[in-house]
């Protein structure tokens, strides 16, 4: 055989991938990642569903030193936090979706109440005629029943604190319903902005008096003692039709039947006040 005719077999060498480079390491590293992760999200769904653990956490991280350990090295639970009573830090109070439950079923409460009480007025032929003049409303506050006047003076005199016959009919028909709910109530008077004609009395007086006949008449009519928490008086600065400030829309009576812990604004003029404020310094036009 000449040198021409043999066969010659080269092995060729295969260089290794990136497998071969790094080997199975990789898949290791990420068994501990992914096991990482769902011992975490455990972690937190046991958080999210104990009110306790969450505290008992928080009180770790603050001060692991609180914390007391097993013979082994290993936090012993729950049982094992010694209580924190350091009074200048405070662990942050846990909310709930219970309180926000509460207060749907209280504002549909006094929904369904504002209803059987539009009912009961249209129900009674002498007091049907107030429908269109009474505004039953649920609010941020709470109940707002608004008793709101006419040019001619529907629920009160003009210029007078008195109230008309039907207007303590209407007013014993609301204590009867608003009686019965375990709401604070709030009475507010408003007046337009036309200045009360007279000398030393004025608007803040008139709409304070009239808030106060208003009690007077729920609480003779079925609300309960100590149910009414404050009688206000805010003379025009509440206006309801603020682009017309004369308008009879803007003397009403307010009655509020408060949410628990509302978080209403504080009254500017009370009934009763040594600081309510005046309005003589006006000019009289005529009566609201």
């Amino acid at each position: 055989m000449s040198e021409s005719d043999k066969i010659v077999i080269r092995k060729v060498k295969k260089r290794g991938g990136h497998e071969g480079h790094h080997g199975g390491a990789w898949k290791v590293a990420y068994a501990d990642f992914v096991t990482a992760m769902m011992a975490l999200f455990i972690v937190l769904w046991i958080i999210a569903h104990n009110a306790t653990i969450r505290e008992s956490v928080a009180l770790y991280f603050r001060d692991p030193g609180a914390v007391h350990k097993t013979a082994a090295g290993v936090m012993n639970g729950v049982n094992g936090i010694r209580p924190f009573t350091d009074s200048k830090i405070q662990v942050p109070p846990i909310q709930s979706d219970s309180a926000d439950e509460e207060k749907k079923r209280e504002a549909e409460a006094l929904r369904e109440e504002g209803e059987r009480l539009k009912e009961a007025i249209a129900a009674l032929p002498d007091l049907a005629r107030f429908k269109d003049q009474i505004q039953i409303t649920l609010t941020k506050e709470g109940l707002r029943i608004e008793l709101i006047e006419q040019s001619e003076g529907l629920f009160f005199d003009i210029g007078s604190a008195r109230l008309k016959p039907d207007a303590v009919s209407l007013l014993r028909l609301i204590a009867s319903r608003i009686g019965q709910v375990p709401n604070e109530v709030v009475i507010e008077g408003h007046t337009d902005s036309r200045p009360y004609a007279g000398t030393g009395y004025n608007n803040w007086d008139l709409s304070t008096d009239r808030a106060n006949a208003a009690r007077r008449v729920l609480e003779d009519g079925g609300v309960r003692d100590r149910q009414i928490t404050s009688v206000n008086g805010y003379a025009d600065r509440r206006l309801k039709n603020p682009a017309r400030p004369f308008d009879f829309s803007n003397r009403r009576v307010t009655i509020l039947v408060a949410f628990h812990a509302s978080g209403r604004e504080e009254p500017h003029a009370a009934a009763g006040s040594p600081e309510r404020p005046r309005r003589g310094h006006e000019k009289p036009l005529g009566k609201s």
